[in-house]
């Protein structure tokens, strides 16, 4: 399958199931949502198809940068999809830094270990150029990185 257009992806194969992996997305999100030592700060999140998703990060030295969006399409256990082109109750707003369609996708990879993909896929191909210069494979992929952390962790609790 071909990469649509104007895309970037990270993908990871996560040393952890796929329903740790999904508890870990939908219960744990401030604990990966953005890289270390920023936190997040969740203001709305309602998992279903065209629920608000509303987050501010926080830097370690006072820098706030907030995202709030709606979630497109939720498939509990296998992905969901968001743009921050749209605000609460589907207005159309200025999006902030970059507008994108952001995509999660999770498929069992056999072993107990799950096929991960995070994706932004822009409107130009100057959009995308942007993003990637804001450091988008970098950011991504440590938050790839720390989702399968706290995934492993939910994983071994519940195997205790």
């Amino acid at each position: 399958m071909t990469a649509p257009a104007h895309e970037l992806a990270i993908e990871r194969t996560f040393d952890a199931p796929r329903d740790a992996v999904w508890r870990a997305v939908t219960g744990h999100l401030t604990e990966w949502w953005c890289p270390r030592p920023w936190t997040s700060e969740i203001k709305a999140v309602e998992w279903k198809d065209g629920g608000r998703f509303a987050i501010t990060m926080h830097g370690p030295n006072g820098e706030e940068h907030g995202g709030d969006g709606m979630l497109l399409e939720v498939v509990p256990g296998e992905r969901f999809v968001f743009t921050n082109m749209f605000g609460h109750d589907w207005q159309p707003q200025d999006a902030q830094p970059i507008g994108i369609v952001g995509m999660f996708e999770f498929a069992d990879a056999g072993h107990g270990k799950t096929r991960f993909r995070s994706s932004a896929r822009h409107w130009s191909e100057a959009d995308r150029k942007v993003h990637a210069d804001m450091g988008f494979e970098q950011g991504w992929g440590v938050c790839a990185d720390q989702l399968e952390e706290v995934a492993k962790k939910l994983a071994a609790t519940a195997d205790a």
